[in-house]
């Protein structure tokens, strides 16, 4: 293993390839459009792997959600983890035209956007496995729980969660809050995926200014918002927050089926998602509360 001065020598170097994977990889090109790239430039931030938040998130999201820790450890079960770990938090921004296609929909997503979110998810998974691999090569231990053997879905009364959250990670990384919708805001606004890695190796954690879990969101900072609801389609989301049932209805509904699209996606008749809620609203593409 290599030591924590020389790992966070890494950080920038870091940044910068990840970066330079979004701007050169073509996995990160828009199908028939070879010039437009599906995400801008990403954002990147380093959270401390034993933040109390990761703890708690087990009461939040369920007991069954992971913190950083066991997820290092179900990936290594034989390995004498260190006293310090990272997780690498990014956010891979929707570009403007892809959000601009969205806007007009009322109904299913537009192409672009459901373009976006098969295949960009599958650039997403690309910069797992490179930072999986970079960190490798440096000799630390490193895991990305969203594409993991040990990831896994759950389900209540209230709709699926996961053992992973991508976006709770985001939120201790200090890369923004919550919304209404359930989307999460960053300086970049909603629109964006996101991912995650933790690792033995040891980076500064970034510093996170939100006073709370909503302080991003127009309709929680001062009640002027809540354009999302209208451009609900199911009818999801209210004042009380994200009905995540009556949202997985509705995608099943206009063909959204995440089992047929692992086996092949139609250019043509393949929905994926819905994401009305994150384009023709104030913080689309920017932290509206600023």
């Amino acid at each position: 293993m290599v030591n924590a001065a020389a790992t966070a020598a890494l950080a920038g170097p870091l940044v910068d390839a990840v970066k330079t994977l979004a701007r050169e990889d073509p996995r990160n090109r828009m199908p028939g459009h070879p010039d437009m790239v599906i995400f801008d430039q990403p954002l990147v931030r380093f959270a401390d792997g034993d933040d109390p938040l990761f703890t708690e998130y087990k009461t939040i999201i369920g007991e069954m959600h992971l913190t950083p820790r066991e997820a290092l450890a179900a990936a290594f079960p034989q390995a004498d983890l260190p006293e310090k770990l990272t997780v690498i938090s990014w956010i891979l921004p929707i570009t403007r035209a892809t959000r601009a296609s969205n806007r007009p929909e009322k109904r299913t997503p537009s192409r672009w956007w459901s373009h976006t979110r098969w295949f960009g998810e599958q650039f997403n998974n690309t910069v797992r496995d490179y930072l999986v691999g970079l960190l490798t090569d440096a000799g630390c231990l490193a895991t990305a729980p969203m594409t993991a053997p040990y990831f896994k879905m759950h389900g209540n009364e209230k709709g699926p969660f996961s053992n992973w959250s991508e976006r709770h990670a985001a939120y201790v990384a200090g890369h923004g809050t919550f919304s209404l919708s359930d989307g999460f805001i960053t300086e970049r606004g909603i629109a964006h995926r996101c991912g995650s890695v933790v690792t033995t190796a040891v980076f500064p954690a970034s510093v996170r200014t939100a006073r709370g879990p909503y302080d991003n969101c127009l309709y929680y900072a001062d009640g002027s918002c809540g354009a999302c609801i209208g451009r609900c389609p199911a009818g999801a989301i209210t004042r009380e927050g994200h009905d995540k049932v009556r949202c997985g209805a509705y995608l099943h509904q206009i063909g959204y089926d995440p089992a047929r699209l692992k086996d092949g996606y139609d250019l043509d008749t393949s929905v994926s998602g819905c994401g009305l809620c994150q384009t023709r609203v104030p913080c689309e593409g920017a932290n509206p509360v600023k």
